[in-house]
């Protein structure tokens, strides 16, 4: 059983409990105090569960973050001193510097209900990175992009519904500009590659594009349209696969260097597990993955027969890394992220990579979490703080990249153009967000109504040397 489904089933149990204790409770009311009263407190619990208990957070907020950076990191010397934190003198900042910040940060009172904040000001970039209500323990903001500020002494932290205790701890990790190289992104599905990387792979020199799967599955709003289910899973994959080829060319990658494999929605892991079968499609009645091939700009060894297999994922990859001969490949981060499809796309890769000449740099992403399916936590356009970790055994290299206003509206343009971030949220998740809007301060994003476009349109993309 994965860490994901071990923390599910743990939440799932805790929730039993919680509202057998919750039912006793209403059952005593009922019979003791009033008959109607059961009805008022089941609705009140109802809303106030919705506003302020319902996010999956699959760990105590009391619980430190436990991270270990490489060895020999610099840490410059600072010091906090009421609100402005201060290097030592004479300390100097590289300007790109990814720049970790580890302090302890404690809620008041009003943070269990509103998002505690730390707001950093005294620059021209001002930022707002937030934390889990209740929080009460170590956690690592990232500074990037304030390393200006910051040596010039000007750099303000104000914590908003929370305190910021103890002597702060700063890392600088350096990295090359990863811009200037030959980049590869590896999309296990169409949108990750923009969801994660859009801000480095539209900037980048050279940039390809790789989609593994057509992202079939799960096609109940086409089958509102009157469509099977069958229709319903072709139509989709048909969509997705056009979104993977047509949506680069927003950000000037060319058609020429864009590929779609056309492999099945969750069916990656069995097909590691007998490489040389053929495993079809759940949803879309199909065990040939040349209809999502279609608009490949070259033929890969697939295309010969169509057999969603293992190996021919392995030769389509191959064959796609000698032709690019990429010096980045950005891809999933083999532990933080733990969507099974991503799992096995990171282990594709390793796979293919294995005997060529040369090594790529390998850049790690994050699209889901293992145990906070909230964060990034915060607003649209806000920084990214590094998310929960609590293996200090595991050795972790973050990268950030800084993204201009103007390329944040671009990257919510791109994920506006992604048809799976275009159906309406259920009413249900609309009803709990609205009760969050009202109760807890929560906002929405201005670009669209899926949660992602709050979680990846912001000042910040963080990657993970791997």
């Amino acid at each position: 059983m994965s860490r994901k489904q071990q923390l599910l089933k743990r939440h799932r149990r805790n929730k039993r409990i919680g509202l057998l204790v919750a039912l006793g409770v209403l059952i005593v009311c009922g019979v003791w105090v009033a008959w109607w009263l059961p009805l008022v407190l089941a609705v009140l619990g109802w809303i106030a569960h919705e506003a302020w208990f319902a996010d999956h957070l699959f760990y105590s907020p009391k619980d430190d973050y436990q991270y270990s950076f490489p060895p020999y990191t610099p840490q410059p010397k600072v010091h906090l001193s009421g609100d402005r934190l201060r290097l030592d003198e004479g300390v100097m900042l590289v300007d790109d510097a990814t720049l970790v910040l580890a302090l302890r940060i404690k809620s008041t009172w009003l943070g269990r209900f509103l998002d505690p904040v730390v707001e950093l000001s005294g620059g021209d970039n001002p930022d707002r990175q937030t934390f889990e209500r209740g929080v009460n323990g170590l956690r690592y903001l990232n500074l990037s992009g304030q390393a200006q500020v910051l040596s010039r002494g000007e750099l303000r932290l104000r914590g908003r519904f929370c305190r910021l205790l103890g002597e702060p701890v700063l890392w600088a990790l350096e990295h090359p500009d990863y811009r200037r190289q030959r980049v590869m992104v590896i999309a296990p599905h169409a949108d990750d590659a923009e969801l994660a990387a859009y801000g480095l792979y539209s900037q980048a020199d050279e940039t390809w594009i790789v989609t593994l799967t057509a992202g079939e599955i799960e096609a109940e709003h086409y089958q509102q349209m009157g469509l099977s289910k069958v229709e319903a899973a072709r139509l989709k994959g048909r969509l997705r696969a056009w979104d993977s080829i047509a949506v680069p060319r927003w950000a000037g990658v060319p058609e020429a260097r864009c590929a779609q494999l056309g492999y099945f929605c969750l069916q990656l892991a069995a097909m590691q597990a007998s490489p040389a079968q053929s495993v079809g499609s759940r949803e879309a009645g199909l065990s040939d993955t040349r209809l999502f091939r279609q608009m490949n700009p070259f033929t890969l060894p697939g295309d010969v027969d169509g057999v969603p297999s293992w190996n021919n994922l392995l030769a389509d990859l191959r064959e796609l890394l000698l032709r690019a001969r990429p010096e980045v490949i950005v891809l999933p981060h083999p532990t933080l992220d733990p969507h099974p499809d991503h799992v096995c796309a990171q282990e594709a890769v390793l796979e293919a990579l294995k005997g060529l000449e040369w090594q790529p740099t390998l850049l790690g992403y994050a699209n889901h979490l293992h145990d906070n399916d909230r964060w990034p936590m915060g607003d649209t356009g806000a920084g990214i703080a590094l998310p929960p970790v609590f293996d200090s055994a595991r050795e972790l290299h973050p990268y950030c990249l800084l993204l201009s206003a103007a390329q944040q509206r671009d990257k919510a343009m791109a994920l506006g153009m992604m048809h799976d971030l275009q159906p309406r949220a259920p009413f249900k998740r609309r009803l709990r967000r609205l009760l969050q809007r009202l109760l807890a301060g929560r906002s929405g994003s201005p670009y669209g109504e899926n949660e992602f476009f709050r979680k990846a349109v912001r000042r910040h993309e963080l990657f993970w040397r791997l």
